[in-house]
């Protein structure tokens, strides 16, 4: 990865809600992005090469004593700088102006006047609409550097210093509701980084075929695959790199999708010629998990059985060196895992947060620099069929998060059944290709109904659908309501033990996409 990785962009993360957004935004241009700490040091950053940095927004105020320290160096790095909100606040700031808290910050959208249409505004219109989150507003600009737009509200909504290699919008051009935020960073990155389109999926794999060869060498590698389109093209990709001495192995914790399992092994078996091996643990997870219900504490078991499965696994099967996981950027982001580890932790992935302290395995995820719709695009490449690539993605505790409450075998197959149902009536209605992830959860509540002239007291089933682009942020699907009404009905009718479904229409945020 170190060549694509060169002359990248670097993001450091000042607390945003929409840092992850800036990075896909960058890579969307087909330029390698990387999200890092404001611990970061200024070595550390040079010895990346990157063509530019950008500074996120964030919650704090520059002139309060609690802002993130971080090393002031960065910002007198011989490269351009581009600063969002929070990073305006810090680019002024240093460069003596000032920043101050007037009572009179914008929330949502406002409209942008451009004052002169050249450098990182060229060839935006003159007016346009901007998502603005801000209380904090530049009163004294720097010296040598000029305002290049304001707000409908005359505040300050961009600058820059007289060369343009420092940039600063008190807008967030990376949200959608910046009308022309994509011209402004394509600015940014071409006309004033002078960044190159090298970051494809065909560089992606050569290169990461290259590194792993000189890595896995002539070793053994144990690769697990949960069936999902992460860990079926990181099993793809050590198959074309080992070969026979990849052996991968589907575990079935018991909390897969109905018939999930065996229709897997059958893809990647006859399907792509990987030697994949299936192993029925459900009796060891479901044991430990009993009268489990801390969502938390039930991906740490599901985490730690796994590697005990696989260490046992191993043993019987020979010698292996290497585990192969489908570890993703969000995954990595979402655990706490970043440089200095000062992420906030939103939920334990099983792969990442939730993995034992110690492992007789050294970890390879070739996918853990990659965004969801970057991970299709390279199994695209490799050759996996469409209907591989195209799956909704799949948690790795699988049902075990979509079970709220203790995980017993009766609620899950309430919810496999539930689920099933769920998935068939999208895709017949052609609907299934229009939404980034569908799933049915089991809620630990009974309510009364009517079934038969008879009351009845079941369960509630909640159905979720949204749309993303990588998942770091999602909008609850749209979905129209005869639909609705068949899900319902199918499932109430068909699935023993369920009286009553409702349909979950929060986005992320506030939520998270899965519901533990």
């Amino acid at each position: 990865m170190k060549k694509i990785k060169k002359e990248s962009v670097l993001i450091i993360d000042f607390g945003s809600q929409y840092t992850q957004l800036i990075a896909r935004r960058v890579r969307e241009q087909n330029v390698y992005s990387e999200v890092l700490s404001p611990l970061v040091s200024i070595d550390m950053i040079k010895s990346k090469s990157p063509k530019a940095i950008i500074l996120s927004g964030g919650p704090a105020s520059v002139f309060n004593d609690d802002a993130p320290a971080f090393d002031k160096n960065i910002l007198n790095i011989n490269i351009p700088i581009l600063g969002i909100c929070y990073g305006l606040h810090l680019l002024v700031h240093h460069n003596g102006g000032i920043v101050e808290c007037t009572g009179e910050g914008e929330y949502g959208v406002a409209t942008l006047k451009i004052n002169k249409p050249e450098g990182v505004t060229n060839n935006m219109s003159s007016s346009s609409e901007v998502w603005m989150s801000h209380m904090d507003q530049v009163t004294l600009i720097p010296k040598n550097w000029e305002v290049i737009a304001h707000s409908s509200n005359n505040i300050v909504a961009a600058l820059a210093n007289n060369d343009h290699t420092r940039i600063a919008t008190q807008f967030h051009p990376e949200v959608s509701h910046t009308e022309e935020g994509d011209i402004l960073l394509n600015n940014f990155l071409f006309n004033i980084s002078k960044c190159e389109k090298n970051w494809t999926a065909s560089n992606f794999i050569q290169e990461k075929i290259e590194n792993l060869k000189n890595t896995v060498k002539n070793e053994n590698i144990l690769v697990g695959v949960s069936g999902g389109v992460d860990s079926t093209v990181v099993a793809c990709l050590m198959n074309k790199i080992a070969g026979e001495k990849c052996f991968a192995v589907l575990i079935d914790h018991g909390l897969m999708r109905k018939d999930e399992a065996k229709n897997c092994v059958k893809a990647l078996k006859k399907g792509l010629g990987i030697n994949i091996h299936l192993y029925d643990e459900s009796e060891l997870f479901f044991s430990r998990l009993k009268g489990v219900i801390d969502p938390e504490e039930k991906r740490k078991i599901i985490g730690d059985q796994f590697i005990k499965s696989f260490d046992r696994i191993a043993l019987e099967s020979g010698s292996y060196k290497f585990l192969g996981q489908g570890t993703l950027y969000p995954d990595i982001i979402e655990s706490g895992i970043s440089t200095g580890n000062i992420a906030h932790v939103i939920k334990s992935h099983h792969n990442v947060g939730g993995l034992p302290d110690e492992m007789s395995f050294e970890l390879i995820e070739p996918l853990k620099d990659l965004f969801k719709d970057e991970v299709r695009s390279v199994g695209k490449k490799l050759g996996i069929p469409t209907e591989l690539i195209l799956r909704h993605p799949f948690p790795g505790p699988g049902l075990g998060v979509r079970i709220i409450g203790e995980i017993t075998r009766e609620r899950v197959s309430i919810l496999q059944n539930a689920d099933s149902i769920f998935l068939d009536i999208l895709k017949e209605a052609d609907e299934y290709h229009n939404i980034w992830q569908a799933f049915a959860v089991l809620i630990p509540i009974k309510t009364v109904g009517v079934m038969g002239d008879k009351r009845t007291y079941e369960n509630l089933i909640s159905v979720r659908a949204v749309t993303s682009i990588d998942g770091m942020t999602a909008d609850w699907y749209r979905m129209p309501t005869d639909l609705l009404s068949m899900i319902s009905n199918k499932i109430v009718n068909n699935v023993k033990g369920v009286n009553r479904v409702v349909y979950d229409i929060t986005s992320k945020p506030p939520g998270t996409i899965e519901w533990e």
